[in-house]
């Protein structure tokens, strides 16, 4: 698998230590797109084309909450970011809704809790077929459409 990470200067060592847990567990091979932009929104466009172009299979970001990089990196065409703080959702955000980016906070979740979250988001996959396909599929033709 190849994973896209990126982040603002506020998460860095968050995103530090999460790369470190992932090569840990042989998740496969890990692009850091940085964190020295104080723009959130341009690490996150950059990890976001990087995954919709299928360049890689999954991108992580992380700011102070999560919630900016999921907003910037849902512009991006293709980029399905979810913002996760539960493992439950996080398994959900790939079984359920096929997405292909996870967004987590650096001041809103400990190291522990977003090793899960990464976790459940890289070990689990849609399943085609399944119950939720019509929904991905709206979504996808909207995004498709634009």
């Amino acid at each position: 698998m190849k994973i896209a990470i990126g982040c603002d200067p506020n998460a860095q060592e968050a995103k530090e230590e999460l790369i470190k847990f992932m090569e840990e567990k042989g998740y496969g091979e890990i692009t850091d797109f940085g964190s020295e932009d104080p723009i959130y929104a341009n690490t996150a466009v950059k990890v976001a084309e990087a995954v919709a172009s299928k360049e890689y299979d999954r991108g992580i970001l992380i700011c102070g909450t999560g919630i900016g990089v999921s907003i910037a990196a849902n512009k991006v065409k293709g980029a399905y970011a979810a913002l996760l703080s539960d493992v439950y959702s996080a398994k959900r955000a790939r079984l359920s809704n096929d997405a292909n980016i996870a967004c987590m906070g650096a001041f809103t979740i400990g190291n522990k809790l977003r090793e899960e979250l990464t976790d459940a988001f890289l070990t689990n996959d849609f399943v085609p077929g399944c119950s939720s396909q019509p929904k991905v599929d709206a979504f996808v033709e909207y995004d498709n459409a634009r």
